[in-house]
């Protein structure tokens, strides 16, 4: 028995030193956090890339449109925060990346999002995902179901990164509007 516990708190000690080391931003190199070689496309059709995280600041959620809680609760949080943020909102651009790029191409996307007023969808290949779930340190993995009917797991914060495409932080799930708004505030030049 007392072997059984030593092991699983190797385990949990692995699990948690995995999430720092790997899926945490909060790292050392975290000015590499969003950067790298990954080329996806917009809603907007517009290319996203690491260059794309330069100019305005930015927030970025990783999500897929068959998200049964997660993604619609969030995408209303966002709502709310553009709201609560008012003719500044529109100098903050707000993304929703797919973790589920088989299933969210560009016209689906654009339909789930039909309701979001300016949140903007991103999607690619596979490939290409990959590579941006690598770059901003996400986690995702699919959770088997019965042919299309699978679900993905998937980190669940919205990574905040700087008009100079600088990672500045990020908002827990459902994490309360009264510590969200002076995050999103800070990045916003004359909204503090």
């Amino acid at each position: 028995m007392a072997r059984w516990l030593a092991l699983g708190a190797v385990a949990a000690g692995l699990a948690v030193t995995l999430w720092f080391a790997v899926l945490d931003p909060r790292v050392e190199d975290v000015p590499t956090v969003g950067h790298g070689g990954y080329r996806l496309e917009t809603t907007e059709g517009a290319p996203f890339t690491a260059a794309t995280l330069t100019g305005q600041p930015s927030a970025i959620f990783f999500g897929y449109t068959h998200c049964p809680d997660v993604c619609p609760t969030t995408l209303g949080d966002i709502a709310l925060w553009q709201q609560e943020l008012g003719d500044r909102a529109t100098a903050m651009r707000f993304f929703l990346v797919t973790v589920d790029p088989g299933r969210d191409t560009i016209p689906v996307l654009a339909d789930y999002l039909s309701w979001s007023e300016g949140i903007i969808g991103v999607t690619g290949t596979e490939a290409e995902i990959a590579k941006a779930l690598e770059a901003f340190r996400i986690y995702a993995q699919k959770v088997s179901g019965e042919g299309a009917d699978y679900s993905m797991d998937h980190s669940a914060s919205v990574l905040l990164f700087d008009a100079e495409g600088r990672f500045a932080g990020r908002i827990g799930y459902q994490e309360p509007v009264e510590t969200v708004l002076p995050k999103l505030r800070a990045l916003i030049p004359g909204a503090g």
